[in-house]
């Protein structure tokens, strides 16, 4: 190679000597002396940067804290511990054999939990059902939790939330909820729990998870997904709700974070609409000045939405969900493109983007005159997240959504920080604004990976998912993605609630 090299600079040379002065060589000596294996030599010159490399770089540059952040955050109500297990190998292990999948609302014995399992196994689709018999689920449990494998965690949102908020060393975090004595163990030592949340047994949700192309008897899983199912009173009748309410005279929080209203979906309408009252006259006892987020999770009765629509989103400040979340909350609704039955591939950010401005319009304060107190969305899907305020009562929004893009990027995979070689860029380069007219083109911008558009008073700050292709664990993704971007988010104080 360097005999080469030497070659060619002596020819460049000479080529010189009888072509002086010219800034360019004949194309044939060039041709001859093959400059760019000449110049592939040097250390100095490197290949073109990926566009995610491009965009997990500004992330670093880009992404800072607010200049006042929380110092402490009250979390509340629903918390568990998850056991994670193969679902066929503790069913096998229960001495249940293979058969015939049916789907049960509510499951009453090992046979129903079998074929429920069987039925969402063979269609590769999560599913997350009620077991009436308390007994008979505690066996199932304590096998669950001794099946070689089975791994343990923190689980129900808010105690997710509370995990991922007590990283952060300067925030003292508040956690209420049915804390059982290995849930307790399993917390961050930052965490406070008041003693009235501490009860004498945890409440245990069962995931059970199948891998793609897995087979049990006649059943082939076309994807990898999970089955969940628990009998949790506690969490399923918000019981801690008021007992969070009165703890936080006393912790005097910056911010409140509420999650664990769709547990009381399963519980039967007579028992959701009487709770449903109560947890809005607790949720009003909270101080005014007080911000409050509401995280949102799968629903499937479109009347217990609309009334958490009506009644709760009104008196809280923010909120956090996914496109199934955004698109059921229109389609109970009635809102825009709520004739859709689900959202073909990655959603559309237009629609997306006219969903969320709706929520801000009917039950938000876009109209100074409005008494509500929503002011704040945080949405999150697969390829991106979009952030949308209210002008005026929020400050560091781009770092907020691209610090919740980047933790779902790094937590996916398992990892403290993005890794380049184990995720992908899938989000959309080019969109618009609206699915409706007028609408906007907007185009997104690796280096600056933040796209931000206005409608009226609400503003919209879009960011790039760099998405793991081969995730490790995708539970409580979500929860992560709301702390974070909460870490990020700033009040205004001359705009109080």
């Amino acid at each position: 190679m360097w005999r080469k090299a030497s070659a060619a600079a002596l020819l460049a040379l000479a080529v010189g000597y009888f072509y002086p002065g010219s800034s360019e060589l004949p194309e044939q000596i060039l041709q001859y002396i093959n400059v760019p294996v000449f110049w592939s030599s040097s250390p100095t010159l490197s290949s073109p940067k990926s566009e995610e490399q491009v965009i997990s770089s500004a992330w670093e540059t880009l992404i800072t804290l607010p200049t006042r952040q929380w110092s402490k955050v009250a979390v509340g109500v629903n918390a568990c511990v998850d056991v994670v297990v193969s679902g066929v190998g503790l069913l096998q292990a229960l001495a249940v054999d293979p058969g015939t999948g049916l789907d049960h609302e509510v499951l009453h014995s090992k046979e129903d939990l079998k074929e429920a399992f069987i039925h969402y196994m063979g269609r590769g689709a999560a599913a997350e059902r009620f077991f009436s018999d308390e007994e008979v689920f505690q066996w199932i449990a304590r096998a669950a939790a001794e099946y070689p494998g089975a791994k343990l965690y923190v689980g129900g949102n808010a105690a997710l939330i509370g995990q991922k908020l007590a990283t952060y060393p300067d925030l003292t975090v508040l956690l209420c909820g049915p804390v059982g004595p290995k849930l307790h163990e399993m917390l961050d030592e930052q965490i406070v729990v008041p003693p009235d949340s501490l009860q004498e047994m945890d409440e245990y949700h069962l995931i059970l998870e199948y891998k793609a192309g897995e087979q049990w008897g006649s059943t082939r899983a076309p994807q990898a997904n999970r089955f969940i199912f628990s009998h949790d009173v506690s969490n399923g009748e918000m019981s801690s709700l008021e007992t969070f309410v009165a703890s936080l005279e006393e912790f005097e929080p910056e911010l409140v974070v509420l999650s664990g209203l769709h547990m009381m979906e399963g519980q039967g309408r007579e028992l959701w609409e009487e709770r449903l009252k109560e947890a809005v006259s607790a949720i009003s006892d909270i101080r005014k000045d007080i911000p409050i987020h509401l995280e949102l999770a799968s629903m499937t009765d479109k009347d217990y939405m609309n009334s958490i629509m009506q009644e709760v989103m009104p008196i809280v400040s923010s909120i956090g969900l996914n496109e199934q979340e955004l698109l059921f909350l229109s389609q109970a609704g009635e809102g825009p493109h709520a004739d859709m039955e689900a959202w073909k591939g990655i959603p559309d950010v237009g629609q997306v983007s006219d969903i969320l401005l709706w929520i801000l319009e009917q039950h938000g304060r876009t109209d100074p005159s409005s008494e509500a107190d929503l002011t704040r969305i945080h949405f999150h899907t697969l390829a991106y997240h979009i952030l949308v305020t209210v002008e005026g009562y929020w400050a560091n929004e781009a770092a907020a959504v691209m610090a919740g893009a980047r933790v779902a990027s790094s937590q996916a995979c398992g990892l403290q920080s993005v890794d380049i070689s184990k995720v992908e860029l899938k989000a959309p380069l080019e969109f618009h604004s609206s699915h409706f007219e007028p609408r906007e083109k907007l185009s997104l911008n690796p280096a600056e990976p933040v796209v931000v558009w206005r409608r009226g008073n609400v503003t919209f700050h879009l960011t790039p998912v760099l998405v793991c292709k081969q995730p490790l664990r995708t539970v409580g993704l979500g929860d992560a993605i709301s702390a974070e971007g909460l870490v990020y988010s700033e009040l205004k104080t001359q705009q109080p609630f």
